[in-house]
């Protein structure tokens, strides 16, 4: 396998999707595989990434999935259960790209959401641990109402050129996320059945103020998982505590991720 720059693009499938590598390669140091929100992309995470290296002393692996960012746009409307797609079709066949060993995946939303639907419909033994910045495992009514507020913005406001920075096709990238959400049948979107079959232990991260998600989520995951599940509310944060408490967010999941990994060398392949 040829070693991975420290930026750069891979191809899955038929998308290719931009990268960033901090710190060593997954052969040399286990891994943090960051997957972004439903606006996100690889530079937005910001330093953040960088600092959690620092942290940790992990490589931390950063990308943007196909639509977000400078990888391919996607077709629209983007299919409902376009989170299965990410965690069951896309994020195997990367994680196996990039030469995964062994670490974790901290997600944040929607990347959250894929982690999860991985973790629980994947048996991957080189994943160790889920660290979920704000997870969605079931549509609430929060976060339908703040989705559509942030279409009313996004069409009217000046947040469509603020996001524009960061995505190659922004109107790909907004509208795939948000007409999906706002879409009357994704009111039955429920990844909940996925949480009984993880069987690693999970760090769930809320922000006590978030706008697009309640306690509920939390309580879904205590109700369905079998695994350990430790959870930390954020006072002063909304949905996105790594922007918004980033000291307190960083020390958290650096934390968990030194419990977690820390005298658990070597690697195992994936079960069949």
């Amino acid at each position: 396998m040829t070693a991975l720059a420290a930026t750069g693009f891979l191809s899955i499938g038929a998308s290719r999707l931009e990268y960033r590598l901090i710190g060593p390669a997954p052969d040399a140091a286990p891994t943090i595989v960051m997957l972004h929100e439903g606006l996100g992309s690889t530079g937005l995470w910001g330093d953040f990434p960088d600092k959690l290296q620092a942290a940790t002393g992990c490589g931390v692996f950063a990308y943007s999935r196909a639509g977000y960012g400078a990888s391919t746009p996607v077709t629209l409307p983007r299919p409902l259960d376009y989170m299965h797609i990410e965690g069951l079709q896309v994020l195997p066949k990367l994680l196996d790209a990039i030469g995964f060993r062994r670490g974790l995946l901290v997600g944040h939303s929607d990347g959250a959401s894929i982690a999860a639907i991985y973790a629980g419909g994947v048996a991957d033994h080189r994943v160790r641990g889920l660290a979920l910045i704000a997870p969605h495992f079931v549509v609430e009514d929060i976060s339908v109402t703040s989705i559509a507020g942030i279409k009313r913005a996004y069409e009217a406001t000046d947040l469509r050129s603020k996001l524009a920075r960061w995505h190659r096709d922004v109107d790909n990238a907004f509208y795939g996320w948000n007409g999906a959400w706002l879409d009357a049948r994704f009111r039955d979107w429920d990844i909940s059945e996925y949480l009984a079959y993880i069987r690693v232990p999970i760090a769930i991260l809320q922000g006590a103020e978030d706008q697009y998600g309640t306690i509920r989520q939390v309580e879904v995951a205590r109700e369905e998982c079998y695994c350990p599940v430790d959870v930390t509310i954020i006072p002063g944060a909304g949905h996105s505590p790594h922007r918004e408490a980033p000291g307190a967010t960083l020390e958290t999941i650096a934390e968990f991720a030194g419990r977690i990994l820390d005298g658990h060398e070597g690697a195992r392949g994936r079960a069949a």
